[in-house]
């Protein structure tokens, strides 16, 4: 049965420090199993300047089973599938422990933005272009985080929600308790 006052707490732990670290963990619903994590794009990597959202399931036998995530946002790189966004990273996997919490999921996967690791690809193709051109690699990464990991700014979201008949101060807090997600701050208005 999964510890939901365990994932309160990480979430809390997780608001905490985004200032900080960047990352951000926010609720999909009231139901705290669908989760959507917001990551940046590490400094000096083709993915600098993007914002990557991640979905995360947490599993029935959470803290003692890892949480299921993948990439919403389009990525290139070789341990992250370009069609699903399924990741290949051990502690998502067989190295799990109790002692990790999302917030820590979430650094190893950014950590996995700054050292690929070819050799052990979730993206055959992608992992090929890396260690056969990888100025080709480079040049993609960049253009998928600029097409795909781009936010528009917060102006522009409000403009956009606000169109649909919301109130611009109800907008503005759903899309700041979102990280800045426009479509998480859609679904949480539609939801009342």
């Amino acid at each position: 049965m999964i510890d939901i006052s365990r994932v309160q707490k990480e979430l809390q732990d997780c608001e905490k420090d985004r200032d900080s670290s960047g990352i951000r963990v926010c609720p999909k619903s009231d139901n705290l199993t669908r989760l959507t994590g917001t990551i940046p794009g590490p400094i000096g990597t083709p993915y600098e300047g993007g914002t990557f959202q991640i979905d995360i399931t947490i599993p029935e036998g959470y803290p003692f089973e890892p949480p299921k995530m993948q990439f919403s946002t389009k990525v290139w790189h070789p341990n992250i599938s370009s069609q699903s966004g399924a990741i290949c990273l051990d502690v998502l996997k067989d190295q799990w422990s109790p002692a990790l919490t999302l917030k820590t999921a979430l650094v190893s996967v950014q950590a996995l933005l700054s050292a690929p690791e070819p050799k052990d690809p979730q993206d055959a193709v992608v992992a090929e272009q890396y260690m056969k051109n990888y100025q080709v690699f480079v040049s993609t990464a960049r253009y998928w985080t600029q097409t795909f990991a781009k936010n528009s700014s917060l102006e522009e979201k409000v403009k956009r929600l606000v169109e649909m008949g919301f109130g611009d101060a109800q907008v503005r807090s759903a899309i700041e308790s979102c990280g800045g997600d426009e479509n998480l701050a859609l679904e949480k208005l539609c939801s009342g």
